[in-house]
């Protein structure tokens, strides 16, 4: 059986990234396996966790959901491409600030979800914040703590 691969080009964190993928290659896997991006994580495989989750044209997605083939000619954001690894983003800094971040598993998710919130709602309330966070688990900080970071970044970003 010969696998029929697709061609897709698509910006990955501001870079034009070609691959041939096969049709049922997930974009969690294509992000590990092929560009070596692991920040998105397998946890649920379900789009329940958000420990997967990416922004992909403007939106965050559970990248465990998606299929490599569909982001062709996409712009997409994953944790690695939020800063140069030098200096860390204002949200990146508020949950470092916060100490939002225990074990860190779930963090890169969070983190993204945090960005699109601040983007998406003029100086959001906690009450948005937990319920735009309700697609991302965390098992080891009870949210408050990243509630705050995000709260804070919130009312920065739009004052």
């Amino acid at each position: 059986m010969v696998d029929i691969l697709y061609p897709i080009s698509l910006m990955v964190n501001g870079k034009t990234v070609q691959a041939e993928v096969s049709a049922d290659l997930r974009l969690l896997d294509f992000l590990r396996n092929d560009l070596n991006l692991t920040g998105a994580k397998e946890v649920c495989a379900e789009g329940e966790c958000g420990a997967c989750t990416v922004v992909l044209d403007g939106k965050t997605v559970n990248s465990c959901l998606i299929l490599a083939v569909e982001t062709d000619e996409s712009e997409l954001t994953t944790i690695e491409g939020l800063s140069d690894g030098k200096i860390l983003t204002q949200m990146q800094k508020a949950f470092v600030d916060h100490h939002s971040v225990q074990c860190g598993y779930c963090i890169p998710g969070m983190v993204l979800t945090g960005e699109q919130i601040v983007k998406d709602h003029d100086s959001p309330s906690r009450k948005t914040i937990q319920e735009d966070l309700s697609g991302n688990i965390c098992r080891c900080t009870g949210y408050q703590k990243i509630v705050e970071a995000i709260e804070k970044v919130g009312h920065e970003f739009h004052e």
